[in-house]
């Protein structure tokens, strides 16, 4: 879960990351109320979680309460690479002397933790590393022992921080990991980091990625979400525990395990190119057991998408049998009956694969379809959605 850069500067405080007072703000009204409260310049920043706010006019500078006002009148409703702009947060102004960059993520390739530094900060991090990747110091953190004071004076001298300031973000780097491991991210970015003309070292504008999957260490990470923005049918699937991903296909896909799943989005978008180029309308594995409840509970979010034509269930059966998955469909459709109203190609194999077919035969239901191969299905799904 991705926070907004509000989200996150609170984090910071919390584990006493140095930052700048911020207020939240929905409307034009209230920026200036909070411009009144932090008194003199403030940067009334729209709060989107996507880069390129500057370039956009989502972020500017007041020097008055009323030039808030007028900077969140003129932000708010902003649409920012597809994001709308609904929130601002008006922050205290800040006399930069330099910019840095430092981040904390996890390195799945290498199943490890990795730090990224830079003296040079303010631009995009990709943007860096393509141009200047000399530039961007890349440290391997254990995860065993982590980000301690000795590891992040490394990291601050493979950055090329002086002597004299290398100590100083050092400190903020033990903090920041903190944050890190503390709330279970994937994620702790700062950009910029910035040493001020004063000779403090602030947390300007920060990003931070929440493992969903640690949610049961954190309750409070809840009111995190923005429930809101989040995409309904996304919402719908999470109520129940679905690893569901929306598309911006026309076949539905319902499949168990990952890579099963992945294999399948993969068939039906070459089976679509022979039938007007349709496309995968999701992602969502259903994992071991296809109980009737979990069928109906994946169908439902599936049929809820307008682009769905047709939907493909694809299961190979294990320790879940195959004439557990058909009756599981079975009482989907059941549970389901008007609202089940696009057609379903259905491919079973493995363990009681004819049991399976035999009760979906019995069934009869006109919706359904059985395919015996992943390619026959996929072709149907395709053929169906293009109809």
């Amino acid at each position: 879960m991705d926070l907004y850069e509000y989200q996150a500067r609170d984090l910071f405080e919390k584990y006493e990351v140095p930052v700048l007072p911020g207020i939240i703000a929905d409307t034009a009204e209230e920026a200036k109320a909070a411009a009144e409260k932090i008194g003199g310049v403030v940067v009334v920043k729209a709060q989107v979680k996507v880069g390129g706010r500057g370039k956009a006019g989502g972020v500017k500078v007041a020097k008055t309460p009323d030039e808030a006002y007028e900077a969140a009148k003129q932000i708010l409703g902003l649409d920012i690479k597809g994001h709308v702009v609904g929130r601002v947060m008006v922050a205290a102004g800040a006399r930069i002397a330099t910019e840095y960059y430092f981040s904390v993520l996890l390195d799945r390739a290498n199943r490890s933790y990795l730090s990224l530094a830079s003296v040079e900060g303010g631009m995009e991090i990709e943007q860096l590393a393509v141009e200047k990747p000399e530039a961007l110091a890349r440290i391997e953190v254990n995860p065993l022992t982590g980000i301690d004071a000795e590891k992040a004076l490394e990291i601050a001298k493979a950055a090329g921080f002086d002597d004299d300031l290398a100590p100083k973000v050092a400190d903020v780097f033990v903090k920041l990991y903190a944050v890190y491991t503390g709330e279970d991210a994937t994620l702790v970015e700062v950009n910029p980091l910035v040493l001020t003309e004063e000779g403090e070292i602030i947390a300007l504008d920060g990003k931070v990625s929440i493992d969903e999957n640690a949610a049961f260490r954190h309750p409070d990470h809840e009111a995190l979400e923005d429930k809101a923005a989040a995409d309904p049918l996304e919402a719908k699937a999470k109520e129940h525990d679905l690893n569901y991903v929306k598309l911006d296909g026309q076949v539905g896909i319902i499949g168990n395990g990952a890579g099963l799943v992945m294999s399948t989005l993969d068939v039906v978008a070459y089976a679509g190119e022979a039938h007007g180029g349709v496309t995968p309308a999701n992602f969502l594995d259903i994992g071991g057991g296809a109980s009737a409840a979990v069928m109906a509970a994946g169908l439902d979010v599936i049929l809820g998408d307008p682009q769905v034509k047709s939907v493909f269930v694809n299961v190979f059966g294990g320790i879940t049998a195959c004439d557990a998955v058909a009756n599981g469909i079975v009482g989907a459709l059941d549970t389901l009956g008007d609202t089940a109203s696009k057609p379903l190609v259905v491919r079973l194999d493995g363990n009681r694969v004819e049991e399976g077919r035999a009760i979906l035969r019995d069934y009869a239901h006109p919706l359904v379809t059985l395919a015996s191969t992943m390619d026959e299905g996929a072709d149907k799904a395709a053929e169906l959605a293009n109809a």
